[in-house]
């Protein structure tokens, strides 16, 4: 989510600002399409004018190509979170937002192509909790690659070698592998629970 008032933008793109920082971890946790959303456009300072959308736009667009992503992977959409305005509906004819003739953001949303993770690709879990239970258990969701009991894997960031001992389903079931998209809980062999 982007901010449009002057110097909003700017301190969220500065060196160390969050919106540097929110685009390269959803590249880094694979995040293939990104929805960049411009709010507060109703602003008085702004008042849905083309020129600041253009201003944005034109600063933001060579950052995300160079953390990787493409024009086709990009979604832009102007919006007013106070007033509601092209978030759900899109903008009515005779908006003072002519310039604008996309989706809303939540006909954007429901349209967006889903991109299933590789079955075939590395693994690639996001740890979302874990706990102690005859060896460490971890929860997460598989959004890449296919784990199956047995598999050796590397928890990390700091790449420590493991073996996967059991795979549960989201029931709390047993079952051999889980593929992309399936909730997961690993009883992980020869991993300490500090690690």
């Amino acid at each position: 989510m982007l901010f449009l008032l002057k110097g909003e933008f700017e301190a969220g793109f500065e060196q160390d600002g969050q919106t540097r920082e929110h685009a390269q971890l959803a590249q880094s946790l694979g995040v293939r399409k990104l929805i960049i959303v411009v709010n507060k456009m109703d602003d008085p300072s702004c008042k849905w004018n083309v020129d600041r959308w253009n201003e944005i736009k034109e600063g933001l667009t060579p950052f995300l190509h160079k953390t990787g992503y493409k024009d086709e992977d990009l979604y832009w959409v102007p919006i007013s979170g106070l007033t509601g305005d092209n978030m759900k509906d899109r903008l009515p004819k005779g908006h003072t937002c002519k310039w604008y003739d996309g989706p809303s953001l939540c006909e954007l949303l429901d349209t967006l192509p889903l991109n299933n993770g590789d079955p075939n690709g590395p693994i690639r879990i996001p740890v979302l909790d874990k706990m102690r239970d005859r060896g460490v258990m971890l929860f997460g969701k598989v959004e890449s690659g296919t784990v199956h009991m047995g598999s050796k894997i590397s928890i990390m960031p700091n790449n420590i070698p493991c073996q996967v001992g059991n795979v549960y389903d989201g029931k709390s079931e047993a079952v051999k592998h889980a593929k992309p998209g399936e909730n997961v809980m690993l009883r992980l062999l020869q991993l300490e629970d500090e690690d």
